[in-house]
């Protein structure tokens, strides 16, 4: 019963991931029959505030974010509830769980595998794991977004962001090997974007429409 525990959280947190929460809200609220057919292709919040507006993108935002933290945060405590992992291994499964919906949102089976970028779901995964880091991460991405309005490099420079801080004292984490898990979804990161990172080097990355900033 133990394996089948295990393997049903992590089918479950991957197919949470794999809710294409951009494609429905297109869908149902805009009529908009496939959003990876307008702005960058993705089914991402990013596209989302691109061709729809920050209203839709900031509820594609949550919504992805918060697939990320259900499967890092409870899928794992249901399995030690179940006694099917010693409360000691929860972390790893944390991990596991949230690597899973990160995979979904970017491969999603009800969406023919054709996802965002999980940078929120990436996010919502660390909330459930590092929430201190998190929160300054967090502001990171709104002041560059404020800034610059574009949601790519906000993310990106999020990331990394994680990925240093835990190399400071006040965020270093109690098990040493969560610092490479932040370089490597620092490096995932960077990797999905990396279109959008020509854009920005050639001047034709899309910003962000903010309502108080004037075109």
């Amino acid at each position: 019963m133990t394996i089948l525990y295990i393997a049903l959280a992590l089918l479950l947190a991957y197919l949470l991931g794999s809710i294409p929460t951009a494609l429905w809200v297109g869908r149902r609220f805009f009529g908009l029959a496939d959003i990876r057919e307008h702005g960058s292709g993705n089914a991402g919040a990013t596209n989302t505030f691109r061709v729809l507006g920050p209203k839709a993108g900031s509820s594609v935002l949550l919504i992805d974010a918060l697939k990320g933290f259900v499967a890092a945060y409870f899928l794992p405590q249901w399995l030690v509830a179940q006694s099917a992992v010693a409360p000691e291994h929860e972390l790893y499964y944390r991990l596991a769980c949230g690597a899973l919906a990160v995979v979904g949102h970017i491969y999603p089976v009800f969406a023919q595998f054709r996802g965002g970028k999980g940078v929120a779901t990436i996010l919502g995964m660390m909330l459930g794991v590092a929430p201190a880091t998190v929160g300054v991460c967090m502001l990171v991405f709104i002041v560059m977004l404020l800034l610059f309005r574009y949601v790519s490099l906000a993310s990106m420079t999020a990331g990394v962001c994680f990925a240093l801080l835990q190399l400071l004292p006040q965020f270093r984490p109690a098990q040493p090997f969560l610092v490479y898990v932040g370089f490597l979804l620092a490096a995932l990161l960077i990797y999905t974007h990396r279109a959008n990172i020509g854009r920005l080097r050639s001047g034709t990355e899309s910003r962000v429409p903010l309502p108080w900033v004037k075109k």
